[in-house]
């Protein structure tokens, strides 16, 4: 399989990030392949990443690295090009390790949104520390 982070050209947006501090906890760190780094959203749902291709690119399978206590839940990908549509649901597990989401069906498109509309953390805030896209 390959990781279409390192293949593809691609911009990332998220809905938030803790207190404004990009540098401190921004997105790129979801990709730096550092694991003291991350993203860490500010408080309040739902929280969201979307990722953008130049090109459409086939995604069969996702790895994102929570921070236990700051999980995501009730989450669901989306893909499209100029809109999405709701994929299907992935249901994390409130731990510190690389989990694995594979889709019933490899899908195509330019843009995949993450959604996470509620969280482990009562305030409602996401700490990614990795995220990975695979064809």
């Amino acid at each position: 399989m390959t990781c279409l982070l390192t293949q593809n050209k691609f911009e990332c947006r998220v809905s938030s990030v803790f207190q404004k501090n990009n540098r401190s906890y921004g997105k790129k760190h979801m990709f730096d392949n550092c694991p003291e780094t991350c993203w860490n959203s500010d408080a309040g749902t739902p929280q969201w990443i979307v990722v953008d291709f130049e090109q459409e690119c086939n995604l069969s399978y996702f790895e994102i690295e929570f921070q236990g206590g700051f999980v995501g839940k009730d989450c669901h990908i989306e893909i499209g090009n100029e809109e999405t549509e709701c994929l299907e649901s992935f249901f994390p597990e409130d731990k510190n390790t690389l989990q694995r989401f594979k889709l019933k069906e490899t899908k195509r498109a330019k843009t995949f949104k993450f959604l996470f509309n509620e969280s482990s953390d009562l305030f409602g805030r996401i700490i990614i520390y990795r995220l990975a896209l695979y064809s």
